[in-house]
């Protein structure tokens, strides 16, 4: 394994094991708070709620990285991104299904 390879893979490890606020999240995706919060409210992303604050996982990190080309690169709105995740998921789940057989 290469460096970079070996760079790449502590990366995902991070993020998989990753617990943000939602001030970390924000600032590693470089969006406004609000934006966040909308993509709660649409069910994009999953948050954890603690007894003061949110807290989003490493998994909820990359999918708000997805969303957020979603809207800049094909300029779909929020309910747009939404279902695109959705489908995505399916697609995801359908291969593994198929993989298994």
């Amino acid at each position: 394994m290469s460096p970079s390879d070996d760079q790449a893979l502590t990366g995902a490890i991070f993020e998989e094991s990753a617990v943000l606020t939602l001030k970390d999240l924000s600032r590693m995706c470089a969006v406004d708070e609000q934006h966040i919060v909308e993509y709660v409210e649409e069910g994009v992303i999953h948050a954890v709620a603690s007894t003061d604050e949110w807290h989003f996982s490493g998994a909820a990190l990359r999918r708000t990285r997805l969303a957020l080309r979603l809207e800049r690169d094909l300029e779909i709105n929020l309910a747009g991104v939404a279902l695109a995740l959705e489908l995505l998921d399916e697609l995801q789940r359908l291969r593994r299904e198929q993989v298994g057989r």
